[in-house]
C-alpha cells in the first residue's frame, strides 16, 4: 500500500470524480483509476461503486476513509517531528468572519508577528459556509468562525469557545431604555432594529427565537459588514443584535451599552477548524495555540 494511492482515495472521496481527483493532483485519470484499482487488489475489497460516470463509497470505502485520514495525519505529524525546527518563515491562509476579522485578528496578529515576523499572513472573510467550502476544497488552512457547536468526521475542531450575544444600542438610547427590572424583547419592537442579514450566524440565532414566539421584524437595516452596524448604532437610536467582542470596544469608550433583555439570552462559539487531510504546519500550530490562549 502506498501513500500516493491513499492520497489518490481521499481525493477521489472527496471530490465523487476520478477525472476532477486526477485533475487535482496533476495525474491523467488513468493514473487514478490505476492506483484505485491497485488499492482495492491489495484491500480485497471494493472502496467504490461505479455507476456510469457516477461514483459513490461503499461501506468498506467510507470505513477505509476515515482509516486514511488517521494514516495522512500520522504521516504528516512524522515528517513535522523532523522538519527545520529553526524561525518560521512559511505562509499561513485563515478563513474567518468579519466580525472576528475586525474585533479579534489585528491584534492576535500584532502578537502573532512579534514572535514569528517573517510569516506571511493571508486573510480572507466570508460567511461559515462559504469559509467550510474553502477548506474542503483546501484553499485555506483553517477557518476562524462563530457559530453554533460544528461536528463533522471531516474536520478538525482545534478551538472552541463561548461567546455571548447581546443587544446593544448607543449609549444615549441605553439610558433611556434600561430600567432597574430589566428589560423584555417586546420592548425593543418599536425601535428600528439594524441586523446581519438573514441566515447570517447571529441573525439566524435570533430569527429562530422569534419564530418559536409567532413574531416577526423587519429591520430598518440588514448589513454583512458589523462594523458598520456598529457605527449605524452609534449616531442613531436603533438597536441590533451582536456578539459582545464586537462591541467590547465601543462599549468600553462609552458609545454603546448593553441593553438588559431578561427574556433572552444567547450564546455561540468561536470555533477554529482544519481539514482531517491538511497537513498541520508550525505556522499553523502557532495560530491556534495563540488563539486558544486569548480571552
Amino acid at each position: 500500500m502506498e501513500l500516493r494511492q491513499i492520497t489518490t482515495f481521499i481525493k477521489v472521496a472527496q471530490l465523487g470524480s476520478f477525472s476532477k481527483a486526477a485533475d487535482s493532483l496533476g495525474y491523467s485519470q488513468s493514473a487514478v483509476t490505476v492506483q484505485i484499482r491497485q488499492l482495492e487488489d491489495e484491500l480485497g475489497t471494493r472502496l467504490f461503486d461505479r455507476m456510469g460516470k457516477r461514483i459513490s463509497l461503499t461501506d468498506p470505502g467510507s470505513q477505509f476513509l476515515n482509516r486514511a485520514y488517521e494514516i495522512i495525519n500520522e504521516v504528516n505529524k512524522a515528517r513535522l517531528s523532523v522538519a527545520d525546527t529553526g524561525d518560521l518563515h512559511g505562509s499561513l491562509h485563515i478563513g474567518t468572519i468579519s466580525s472576528l476579522c475586525d474585533a479579534k485578528l489585528p491584534a492576535l496578529l500584532k502578537k502573532y508577528w512579534e514572535k514569528h515576523p517573517n510569516v506571511t499572513v493571508r486573510v480572507t472573510t466570508a460567511e461559515p459556509e462559504e469559509l467550510i467550502d474553502l477548506m474542503e476544497r483546501g484553499d485555506v488552512d483553517l477557518i476562524y468562525i462563530l457559530d453554533e457547536p460544528r461536528y463533522n468526521n471531516n474536520w478538525r475542531k482545534l478551538m472552541e469557545q463561548r461567546e455571548d450575544v447581546v443587544f446593544v444600542a448607543s449609549s444615549d438610547l441605553a439610558c433611556e431604555l434600561n430600567r432597574p427590572e430589566g428589560l423584555k424583547i417586546g420592548d425593543l419592537f418599536d425601535m428600528p432594529f439594524y441586523l446581519t442579514e438573514r441566515n447570517a450566524n447571529y441573525r439566524r440565532v435570533l430569527d429562530r427565537f422569534l419564530e418559536s414566539k409567532n413574531v416577526s421584524l423587519t429591520p430598518a437595516l440588514e448589513c454583512s459588514d458589523t462594523s458598520f452596524i456598529i457605527k449605524m448604532l452609534e449616531i442613531n437610536r436603533g438597536v441590533s443584535f451582536l456578539p459582545v467582542y464586537a462591541v467590547s470596544r465601543s462599549i468600553e469608550q462609552g458609545r454603546l451599552a448593553i441593553l438588559n433583555v431578561t427574556d433572552y439570552r444567547a450564546s455561540l462559539y468561536r470555533q477554529i477548524f482544519s481539514h482531517k487531510e491538511k497537513w498541520h504546519t508550525r505556522e499553523m500550530n502557532e495560530f491556534i495555540e495563540m488563539a486558544g490562549a486569548e480571552s
